[in-house]
C-alpha cells in the first residue's frame, strides 16, 4: 500500500517558516530576532505561491527559509543573546525593588559579544571582505557626520565612526590609490582602487542636520556594529600589508586643534620589533615615487631579457642561413629539435597521467597534452599594455605632487585636504579651519589659491577694494574648488581659464555614468570633450596634429584610389578576353555590383536575411529577441523626450526682452519726471472719466 500523502507535510510549505514560528523556535524577543538575522545575513523570502504556503490563506505574513533558522539554533551568540534577556530582566528587579547598588553594579556588568567570528564566516577571503566595503564604508562616513548629542545612538558608536573613516582616509593618503571623484546633491562620491577591486563611497557634506523621527536607528546601529567589525578586520590587514602598525596612535592635542589627518602617526614595524618612526607628510608621496622607481626597474630587466631573446633567436636563424648546404647542420638541428618535442610529450604525458590518477577527467589530460592550444599569445597583456597602464596610473598619483595649494575659510577644508593629499600636493589652510597648516598664506611657494567667495564688484566700498588687492599675489593662480575635483576625472592638470574667481563655471559630470549605445549624452560632455581636446592641442601643437591629420587622410585616399584602380583594371582585362559585363559581375559580384547597387537594395537585403534569422528561431528565442528590441526602443523613446525637453529649454532662453540683451544686466526703469504738460494732461484726463461716470449714473437711474 502506497502511503497516503497528507496536506501540509511535504512540498513548498515545509520549506518556509513565519516570522513568529520562527521566533518561538529560537525563544527570543523580536528585536534580539532582528538583530540576529541582520548579523548573521538571513532575509525574509518571498514563496511562490503564499496561498500553498499559508495553507489556504492569503494573508499578509513574513516567511523565511525553515533551513536558515536552524541555522540561527546552532549560533553561539544566540546564547549571548539570551544571557543579555536574563540580564536586563535583573536589573528591572532590582530596580523595582530599589536596591540601586546592585542595579548599577549589573548594569556596568553587562554582558557583551563579538562579532569576529561572524566575519569569518561571512568573508572568508580578504577579497569578498574588500567587495563588500562600499556599503560599510558609505554607513560609517554617515554616522561619523551626525551630531554628538544624538538621542538615539551611543556617543562610542559615533565616536568609533569617526575614527574608522579617518583612519580609512589616512591609508588612501599614504598609498594614494584615489580614481575617481564626483559632487552631487547628496555628498561626495568617491572611488578607490585597492588590491585590484574598486570601492565607492559617499561622504555627506559638512552641514547642520535635521534627523527625520521616522528612521529606526536601532536597525542601522545594528548594521554599523557588524560594519564596524567588518572595517576594523580590513583596515588591520592593509596597514601591516604597508608594513604599518594599527591602530595607529593619535594625538590628542592635534585632534583638540582640528588638524585633521595630521593627528594620527604612522609608525613603521620591523621584523626585529616595533621602530616607531614617524612617517612626515610627505613620506607618503617618497614611498609611492620609490615603489614606482622599483616597478620600473622591474619591467625594465623584463624588456632587456625578451630583447636578448629576440637577440638569440635572431642569431640562430642567421647561423641556420650560414651554415654550408652539405645537411650536417640541419640535420644536428633537426635532431636537436626532435629532441626537444619529444621531452616536451614526455612531461605532457606525465602532467596528463599524473591528473587521470588523481580522478580528473579526460578533457583536462587532452587539454595538458595540446601545449600549443593553451599558449594563446593574444589573450595575454602585451608589455607595451603593461607600461601604459603603470604609466597613466602613476601620473595620477603625482598629479598634484608638484602643486602647494592655499584653502580659503570659505571652502570645505576636509575633503579638499584629502583629496590633494591622495594625490600628492601639500596644501595649507587659514587659522580659522584649524591648527597645524604646513604652509603660511604668503608662502612663495604656493601655486593655487583655491576661493570660493565673490570677486571685487562695484558695490564693493573703496577700502575693501585696497585690501582685497593688497592680499593677492601675482605668483598664484586663483581658482575655485571644482577645478580640482574635474582634474581628477580627467588625469591631467586642466586649464584654469574657466575656473577663474567669479566665471560661471563648467558642467561638473559624474565619471561613474558608462553610457551605452542609444543612451542620452548631454551636450555638456561633448563640449567638456573639445574643450580638453583644445587643452591638449595647445600642449601638444597645433602642427603635430595637422601633420597626423594629413597622413590619415593621405593613406585614406591612397587605399581608396588602390581598390578603385583594381576594380577598374580587372574589368578591363575581362572585356579583352571577350566575356561580357554581365557574366563578369555574375562571377564576382562583391566587385562590380558594389558600385551600381543602390543604398535601399542593400538595406532591403539585410532585412530580408534578419526577417528568415526570425523566423527560423525558436518560440522562445524568438519571444526573447522581441523584448531585446522593445527595451531598445523603450530607451530611444526616452532619449528622444530628453532631446525634446532640451530643445525646448533652449527655446525658452532664447527668447529674451528687446530692451536687454543676452548676457548683460537690465537696468531698472526710472519713473518720467513730472512736467507741466503731462500734469495738465493728467488733470484732463480725470475729469473726463468724472463726467463718463456721471453720465452713466444718469441713464442707469
Amino acid at each position: 500500500m502506497v502511503k497516503i500523502k497528507k496536506k501540509g507535510e511535504s512540498g513548498a510549505v515545509t520549506n518556509y517558516i513565519t516570522r513568529a514560528q520562527a521566533i518561538k523556535k529560537l525563544q527570543v524577543s523580536l528585536a534580539q530576532f532582528r538583530r540576529l538575522c541582520i548579523l548573521k545575513g538571513v532575509y525574509p523570502r518571498e514563496p511562490n505561491n503564499k496561498k500553498k504556503v499559508g495553507k489556504g490563506s492569503t494573508a499578509p505574513r513574513t516567511y523565511y527559509y525553515r533551513k536558515d533558522i536552524l541555522f540561527l539554533l546552532h549560533e553561539p551568540l544566540l546564547a549571548k543573546l539570551r544571557e543579555q534577556r536574563v540580564h536586563e530582566r535583573k536589573i528591572s528587579k532590582a530596580i523595582s525593588k530599589e536596591e540601586w547598588t546592585t542595579a548599577k553594579s549589573l548594569q556596568v556588568n553587562r554582558p557583551g559579544y563579538k562579532l569576529d567570528h561572524i566575519i569569518k564566516e561571512r568573508y572568508p577571503s580578504f577579497v569578498e571582505a574588500l567587495r563588500d566595503m562600499d556599503d560599510a564604508l558609505c554607513m560609517i562616513f554617515l554616522f561619523a557626520t551626525l551630531p554628538v548629542d544624538h538621542k538615539n545612538v551611543p556617543r562610542g558608536a559615533l565616536d568609533k565612526s569617526r575614527r574608522l573613516a579617518a583612519e580609512f582616509q589616512r591609508y588612501v593618503v599614504h598609498t594614494r590609490c584615489l580614481r575617481k571623484t564626483f559632487l552631487s546633491i547628496k555628498g561626495i562620491y568617491y572611488q578607490v582602487v585597492i588590491h585590484g577591486q574598486e570601492i565607492n563611497w559617499m561622504v555627506p557634506y559638512q552641514f547642520a542636520q535635521d534627523l527625520p523621527v521616522d528612521v529606526d536607528f536601532r536597525v542601522m546601529g545594528t548594521f554599523l556594529e557588524l560594519y564596524q567589525t567588518l572595517a576594523e578586520f580590513v583596515l588591520y590587514k592593509l596597514y601591516t600589508d604597508e608594513n604599518l602598525v594599527y591602530p595607529p596612535t593619535m594625538d590628542m592635542q592635534k585632534d583638540a586643534g582640528a588638524e585633521g589627518l595630521n593627528c594620527f602617526i604612522l609608525e613603521t614595524k620591523d621584523a626585529k620589533g616595533l621602530d616607531s618612526l614617524q612617517i612626515s607628510a610627505g613620506a607618503g608621496s617618497s614611498q609611492g615615487k620609490s615603489q614606482g622607481k622599483v616597478l620600473k626597474d622591474r619591467l625594465r630587466t623584463v624588456q632587456q631579457v625578451i630583447s636578448k631573446i629576440k637577440e638569440k633567436d635572431e642569431d640562430d636563424s642567421e647561423m641556420a642561413v650560414d651554415e654550408p648546404a652539405d645537411g650536417t647542420a640541419d640535420s644536428a638541428g633537426f635532431e636537436d629539435a626532435m629532441e626537444d618535442d619529444e621531452d616536451d610529450i614526455q612531461d605532457d604525458e606525465t602532467v596528463a597521467a599524473e591528473g587521470e590518477e588523481n580522478g580528473e577527467e579526460d578533457m583536462n589530460a587532452d587539454a595538458l597534452a595540446a601545449p600549443a592550444v593553451s599558449r594563446k599569445i593574444n589573450d595575454v597583456t602585451t608589455f607595451d599594455q603593461l607600461v601604459a597602464s603603470h604609466e597613466s596610473v602613476n601620473q595620477l598619483r603625482n598629479l598634484f605632487s608638484k602643486s602647494y595649494f592655499w584653502l580659503s575659510r570659505e571652502v570645505p577644508r576636509q575633503s579638499l585636504e584629502f583629496v590633494i593629499r591622495s594625490l600628492g600636493g601639500t596644501c595649507g589652510w587659514d587659522a580659522t579651519s584649524g591648527t597645524g597648516s604646513p604652509l603660511r598664506e604668503n608662502d612663495p611657494r604656493i601655486t593655487y589659491h583655491i576661493i570660493d567667495r565673490p570677486p571685487t564688484t562695484a558695490f564693493d566700498a573703496p577700502e575693501q577694494k585696497k585690501k582685497k588687492d593688497q592680499l593677492r599675489y601675482d605668483s598664484r593662480e586663483y581658482i575655485q574648488p571644482q577645478w580640482v575635483y574635474d582634474c581628477i576625472n580627467a588625469g591631467r592638470l586642466l586649464s584654469t581659464k574657466a575656473y577663474k574667481e567669479g566665471a560661471v563655471l563648467p558642467p561638473h559630470l559624474s565619471p561613474f555614468v558608462k553610457g551605452e549605445e542609444g543612451d542620452y549624452v548631454p551636450e555638456e560632455a561633448y563640449k567638456l570633450l573639445a574643450r580638453q581636446e583644445d587643452d591638449l592641442a595647445e600642449e601638444l601643437g597645433e602642427e603635430e596634429e595637422k601633420e597626423a591629420e594629413g597622413m590619415t587622410e593621405a593613406t585614406a585616399e591612397r587605399d581608396d584610389n588602390e581598390d578603385e584602380e583594381e576594380s577598374h583594371d580587372a574589368e578591363i582585362a575581362a572585356e579583352a578576353s571577350g566575356v561580357s559585363f554581365s557574366e563578369y559581375s555574375k562571377q564576382n559580384p562583391g566587385k562590380a555590383d558594389d558600385k551600381r547597387q543602390p543604398k535601399d537594395k542593400k538595406k532591403s537585403a539585410e532585412d530580408e536575411k534578419r526577417e528568415l534569422a526570425v523566423i527560423m528561431m525558436s518560440k522562445k528565442n524568438r519571444k526573447l529577441y522581441n523584448a531585446i528590441l522593445r527595451k531598445q526602443k523603450g530607451k530611444e523613446e526616452e532619449t528622444e523626450k530628453l532631446k525634446q525637453r532640451k530643445e525646448a529649454l533652449k527655446n525658452e532662453k532664447k527668447v529674451v526682452p528687446k530692451e536687454s540683451k543676452q548676457g548683460e544686466v537690465s537696468k531698472p526703469l526710472k519713473a518720467p519726471k513730472a512736467t507741466k504738460s503731462t500734469g495738465a494732461k493728467v488733470a484732463a484726463k480725470q475729469k473726463e472719466m468724472k463726467a463718463n461716470k456721471e453720465k452713466r449714473a444718469k441713464r442707469s437711474k
